[in-house]
């Protein structure tokens, strides 16, 4: 069940009528535009090009809803999904350089993985720089995992791996910018 602001909706049901409704998949997109958008818009750090990003989540859930099938996670993990294959298409299409936006307490919820301790805004000029040397797949997982405070089981559903290998990888990206934190790669 989700909250709009003037009703409680069955989630399911709506995602069901949705699929044999167009019109049906309004209160959905009520409902999670802001969350898309504002994870689009912390990836993108544009608003104009985060508007059409986000129109394009949208209209590519409206158009593959059909094929949605609810695995026990919310139906918003899936529009995560569509709208990391968007920023990547789009910065595959423009090779233009991902936009890294962290605020200060992100930069906190990090900093007690890291082992080197500066002042808060020499370490928020170092990590944006370490975390551009990521792969995108590395950068989105941190990303969810720390910066949208996703858990891991929800995480792995969005980058379509396994829990697991969701774990692990959180791991070694950690280590991995440890690495590159004290200058050791």
């Amino acid at each position: 069940m989700i909250q709009t602001s003037k009703t409680l909706i069955n989630e399911p049901y709506l995602i069901d009528q949705a699929k044999l409704n167009a019109e049906a998949f309004r209160p959905l997109y009520d409902h999670y535009y802001k969350t898309i958008f504002l994870f689009v818009l912390h990836r993108v750090g544009e608003k104009e090009l985060c508007a059409d990003l986000t129109s394009q989540v949208f209209l590519k859930a409206l158009q593959n809803i059909k094929r949605y099938q609810y695995k026990g996670l919310p139906f918003s993990a899936w529009l995560y999904r569509i709208a990391i294959n968007e920023i990547n298409d789009f910065f595959r299409s423009q090779a233009k350089q991902r936009y890294v936006a962290i605020e200060e307490a992100q930069l906190q919820a990090l900093h007690s993985e890291l082992t080197e301790e500066f002042s808060l805004e020499h370490l928020q000029v170092r990590l944006e720089e370490l975390l551009q040397r990521l792969e995108p797949d590395e950068l989105h997982l941190l990303e969810l995992r720390f910066f949208e405070s996703r858990p891991f089981k929800e995480v792995a559903a969005i980058l379509n791996i396994s829990e697991v290998y969701a774990k692990v990888k959180t791991y070694r990206t950690l280590e991995k910018l440890k690495k590159y934190f004290v200058g050791k790669a």
